[in-house]
C-alpha cells in the first residue's frame, strides 16, 4: 500500500468534511431529530390522555343515560298512579253523586207517596161524609166533622 498525497490529501479533505459537519451541520439535524422526538412524545402523550378522557366521556354517558332512564321510569310510575288517583277520585265522585240523586229521588218520591196519602185521605173524608150525609139524609156540619175525621187520620 503505498501512501502518496492524493490519499493524503483526500483524508485531509475527508477529516475537515467531519470537522465542519460535526460543527456546523451535525447540530441543527441533532437538535431537529429532538425536536420532532419531544413532539411525537408529547403526541403520543396526549392521545394517550385523549384516550382516558373518551373512557372517562363515555362512562359519564352511561351513568347519564342509566339515571335518565331511571327518572324517566320514575316519572311514568309517577304518572301512572296520578292517573290511578284521579280514575278513583272520579269513580268517587261518581258514586256520591249517585248517591245524592238516590238520597234525592227517595225524598221527592217520599214527598210525592204523602202528597197521595193526604189527597186519598181527603178524597176519603168527602167520600164519607158523602156517604154518611146519604145514609142520614141530611147535611151534616162539614166544619165539625173534619176535625174529628182529622183526629181519626192522626192516629191512624
Amino acid at each position: 500500500m503505498n501512501l502518496n498525497a492524493t490519499f493524503i490529501g483526500q483524508i485531509v479533505a475527508f477529516a475537515i468534511f467531519i470537522y465542519l459537519t460535526q460543527r456546523y451541520v451535525w447540530p441543527p439535524i441533532v437538535a431537529a431529530m429532538a425536536e420532532r422526538t419531544k413532539r411525537i412524545a408529547d403526541g403520543l402523550q396526549a392521545a394517550d390522555k385523549a384516550e382516558k378522557d373518551l373512557e372517562l366521556a363515555k362512562k359519564k354517558v352511561v351513568e347519564q343515560l342509566t339515571s335518565a332512564k331511571k327518572e324517566a321510569a320514575a316519572i311514568i310510575d309517577q304518572a301512572n298512579k296520578r292517573a290511578i288517583e284521579v280514575v278513583e277520585e272520579a269513580k268517587e265522585k261518581a258514586r256520591l253523586e249517585a248517591e245524592r240523586i238516590k238520597a234525592s229521588a227517595q225524598a221527592e218520591i217520599e214527598q210525592a207517596t204523602a202528597r197521595a196519602k193526604e189527597e186519598l185521605r181527603s178524597k176519603v173524608v168527602v167520600l164519607a161524609l158523602a156517604g154518611a150525609e146519604k145514609i142520614l139524609e141530611s147535611s151534616i156540619d162539614q166544619n165539625a166533622h173534619n176535625e174529628l175525621v182529622n183526629k181519626l187520620a192522626a192516629e191512624l
